[in-house]
């Protein structure tokens, strides 16, 4: 093959790139020329991938179950990975910042229209049975959804709403102990926290605040004070932001509570989540009337909050039932 002039350029250049670098081009190339090709299955380490699910008990449709929740996780990391772009973005315009929550929304439309697979996707008997198997671990136990949340709002936003105009003012750690969720980790019968509560504490509760004060001023909810105070265009991100809204708060945690009727209620005695989470009380968005961009909503839509998904939900499910 001749050496066209395009190649000869590239060859100089790299020649340049390595000797700038003290390194020897040559010793590069024979790196090049021996290496193997490659392949789809290697660059995204296939194999390992499809041998991570270890079922711990012979029901099939365990597999599901594990398969779902893995799959979860990778979009809350594609979610992270743009919190973090918009988070660090030292010259943030509305521009950027709009395209990337857009992004955030594409994986949580992707979540939430694929849940029916947790609805209807399995086998309810099985679920009971193997459900048993997992105590104490609870998808309540997922890392990087609070690290979503805690990047996307003020964090005073997720403390229980009974607190937040008593802690307004008080300190991130003494904001921490009344979060939200922590209220529905309680055991059913004595109100005390859950084993489930308790690893996940000791597991993330240093890494949780030590991010909630690193988004002190670069959460999505203050960014966009900051370029609404600096004159930008937002009026395209207020959309985006209150489809996240809308993801995060109300169509996310109410796809679980479909699976929760589905699967743990029965009349008259509700059955408890696999961590013990009182999930009658923890999923519904109507109870926790958890809202990221109240500046965003109007008082009428701030005071139905959910309601109108959830009552409608819920009266389908038992007809169907």
């Amino acid at each position: 093959m001749e050496l066209t002039p395009q190649i000869k350029e590239k060859l100089d250049k790299l020649q340049e790139k390595y000797a700038a670098m003290g390194q020897d081009m040559s010793a590069y190339l024979d790196g090049l020329l021996y290496a193997d090709f490659l392949t789809y299955w290697d660059y995204i380490h296939l194999d390992t991938l499809l041998s991570l699910q270890n079922p711990k008990t012979p029901f099939p449709d365990e597999e599901i179950f594990i398969m779902y929740h893995q799959i979860t996780e990778l979009y809350f990391k594609l979610a992270l990975h743009e919190c973090k772009q918009i988070s660090g973005n030292e010259e943030l315009t509305a521009e950027f910042f709009t395209d990337r929550v857009r992004r955030i929304n594409a994986y949580f439309n992707a979540l939430v229209t694929s849940f029916e697979v947790m609805v209807n996707g399995m086998d309810k008997d099985q679920f009971l049975k193997f459900r048993m198997s997992l105590l104490p671990a609870s998808g309540f136990q997922s890392g990087q959804y609070r690290m979503i949340e805690i990047s996307a709002t003020d964090f005073i936003r997720l403390v229980d709403k009974s607190k937040r105009e008593e802690l307004a003012d008080k300190s991130v750690e003494e904001q921490f102990e009344f979060i939200y969720w922590k209220f529905g980790a309680t055991e059913l019968a004595s109100g005390k926290q859950t084993l489930t509560l308790k690893q996940f504490i000791n597991k993330y509760a240093a890494q949780f605040l030590q991010l909630i004060k690193d988004r002190q001023e670069s959460n999505f909810s203050a960014l966009y004070h900051k370029l609404l105070k600096q004159g930008h265009d937002v009026s395209a991100l207020a959309d985006e932001l209150r489809k996240l809204d809308l993801y995060v708060n109300v169509e996310w945690p109410l796809s679980h509570y479909k699976s929760a009727v589905r699967y743990l209620e029965r009349d008259p005695v509700d059955i408890a989540a696999t961590g013990g989470t009182n999930w009658q009380k923890y999923l519904p968005p109507r109870f926790q009337k958890r809202i990221f961009y109240p500046f965003l909503w109007t008082e009428e839509q701030i005071e139905e909050w959910g309601k109108g998904w959830v009552l409608s939900v819920l009266k389908t499910l038992r007809n169907e039932g």
